[in-house]
């Protein structure tokens, strides 16, 4: 080959590694969801659907389902927003998709207008459901992510319109106990679940669905008190391309975009081989649900339903989206669908109730995580709060929050007290018979003798919710957000301003001085967080994430 030639080819070689380099540069993100991609699927590989065989059983004592202690059933939602539901008047695309079942555990029994997460996002909500317990008392304080899902994430992010870029934690071990794997992530195995005090009183325990505390060291669910789990192993609700479903992928959402590339179809049965579920997943839990249920007809039960939906990535039936043809936009009408599959199931699960005589003495447990998401582009999705998922506004905290026991509870009643997760625990452990932990502080107080008139006073005078650099005090009415960056605080008459529409931190320092103390007060109780928070990133309080970013928006910081 002459010089001549080789210099144009090795010219054009030179060119040609430029190009891919840029190409890959300016595409970097997308590289990196291809890697993940290809890892997820080899680590979440399912095999054919496995029917799931419940156990069954009978009381001990012969006794007729009134006579013996109430069954509990618990629903748990995944970024389920305040206006969602239709019962208050609200409802997806301008309340035209009704949610009759979900609405009849307020109609046949009590609706707490100020119930509130445990935490902006899904996990440290769920660690303290579990454990009656602020989960920061045990160094749960973020939610546990896939090993680059924040890096990956905020590289998307930062290449798109956002005006404030993600901020790296560049000294992970310094913010907590040092990094863990994802699956180390949890709630110690010392804590005590709500399962576990159940199953001390002869409960048989099941879980459905979402865990996401913690799968190793005795924190998966078959270690914590759960007989038997039926486990999310990942979080597609169909095969992409399955012929039943309509999907809805949102080019601007930083975390649809890892799910899509992340997420497989999968399930486990108490820790075994992973499997396709069998149908839409919403769908198969509560059809899961329902042969509980039946198994455990005879038998004092605790069934802890916890769906995926409506969370990303937004995918519904062909039959549940062809019956929303009003709908316009293709994003809310795919969620839209998905909120009806949620209400079905709901109302399926309480039909399995009725048809085995054991309505009367059941208690139902209703709520959501976490409030809706920005992230899906929807701007009413909490409405009339603002903010969103990722904030401790009310848009993020304030959930539904929903009780039934004919026996025991009244009917069409609404509370106004702030209540919060773990008040789940500790009226699900009274009603059970069941005395709370006394090694170690409890947080949650059993509503039903508020419910019923029979307890004075308030549940709770202070609530208090912290990720990082984002915490939040609740005393008295008076609620304060603090986030830094950007070094804000703002101060809210909750009782005369339940939007959080007036900032009063500058008009009430004395009032902002007192909430300060408390939030202070508090976290000097609880511990650092077991494993480092990855970074900060900014979310814009008033404006979903379809819509850019203006320099004058309110924002805050969120850790995770």
């Amino acid at each position: 080959m002459s010089s001549a030639r080789f210099s144009k080819w090795g010219l054009g070689l030179l060119l040609a590694v430029v190009a891919l380099g840029l190409l890959v540069w300016l595409n970097a993100a997308s590289v990196m969801l291809f890697v993940v991609g290809l890892a997820m699927d080899l680590r979440t590989s399912a095999g054919p659907n496995q029917p799931v065989v419940w156990e069954t059983g009978i009381d001990p004592e012969g006794r007729a389902p009134a006579d013996r202690p109430p069954n509990i059933v618990l629903i748990l939602a995944d970024d389920l927003g305040w206006n969602d539901l239709s019962f208050r008047g609200g409802g997806v695309a301008g309340g035209t998709v009704p949610t009759p079942n979900i609405d009849s555990l307020a109609t046949d029994g009590v609706s707490f207008a100020n119930g509130y997460a445990a935490n902006g996002t899904c996990a440290p909500s769920r660690a303290a459901l579990l454990s009656g317990r602020y989960g920061t008392r045990f160094g749960f304080e973020f939610t546990p992510t896939p090993p680059g899902m924040q890096r990956i994430v905020g590289a998307i992010a930062s290449g798109g319109t956002r005006l404030r870029p993600p901020i790296p934690n560049e000294t992970p071990n310094e913010n907590g106990g040092g990094s863990l794997d994802y699956a180390d992530m949890g709630m110690p195995a010392s804590e005590i679940t709500v399962a576990e005090l159940l199953a001390d009183r002869g409960y048989h325990n099941v879980h459905i669905g979402k865990w996401h505390v913690g799968r190793t060291n005795g924190m998966a669910a078959e270690d914590q008190g759960f007989h038997e789990s039926l486990l999310m192993a990942s979080g597609l609700y169909l095969p992409e391309d399955d012929p039943g479903v309509v999907n809805a992928k949102q080019d601007f959402d930083p975390i649809d975009r890892f799910l899509w590339a992340a997420m497989n179809y999968a399930a486990s049965f108490n820790g075994g081989d992973l499997f396709e579920p069998r149908g839409y997943l919403t769908d198969y839990y509560t059809e899961e649900a329902v042969k509980v249920i039946e198994a455990n007809k005879d038998r004092p039960f605790f069934l802890y339903l916890a769906h995926w939906a409506p969370h990303t990535p937004l995918q519904a039936t062909v039959a549940d989206y062809e019956a929303l043809g009003h709908i316009e936009l293709h994003r809310e009408r795919v969620y839209a669908a998905m909120i009806r599959a949620l209400d079905r199931g709901v109302g399926q699960v309480l039909q399995a109730l009725r048809d085995n005589g054991l309505e009367e003495n059941t208690l139902v447990m209703f709520t959501s995580d976490n409030g809706g998401a920005g992230y899906i582009g929807l701007a009413e999705v909490n409405a009339p709060f603002r903010g969103w998922k990722i904030t401790l506004f009310e848009g993020g905290i304030h959930v539904p929050y929903l009780m039934r026991w004919p026996a025991r509870l009244p009917k069409g009643v609404e509370l106004t007290n702030p209540v919060h997760h773990f008040d789940m625990y500790a009226t699900a452990a009274a009603a059970a018979g069941a005395a709370l932990p006394t090694d170690r502080k409890m947080d949650g107080v059993d509503l039903v003798p508020y419910a019923t008139g029979e307890a004075e006073g308030v549940p709770h005078r202070t609530l208090f919710w912290r990720s990082g650099t984002s915490q939040s005090a609740l005393v008295d009415g008076w609620k304060l957000n603090v986030s830094d960056p950007p070094g804000r605080e703002w101060l809210f008459d909750l009782e005369n301003d339940p939007t959080e529409s007036v900032d009063l931190a500058n008009a009430r320092p004395d009032k902002l001085a007192e909430l300060k103390a408390a939030l202070a007060a508090h976290n000097a109780e609880q511990l650092p967080s077991r494993w480092p928070s990855e970074g900060s990133f900014s979310v814009n309080i008033d404006k979903d994430l379809s819509l850019p970013d203006a320099p004058d928006d309110e924002y805050i910081y969120w850790s995770n």
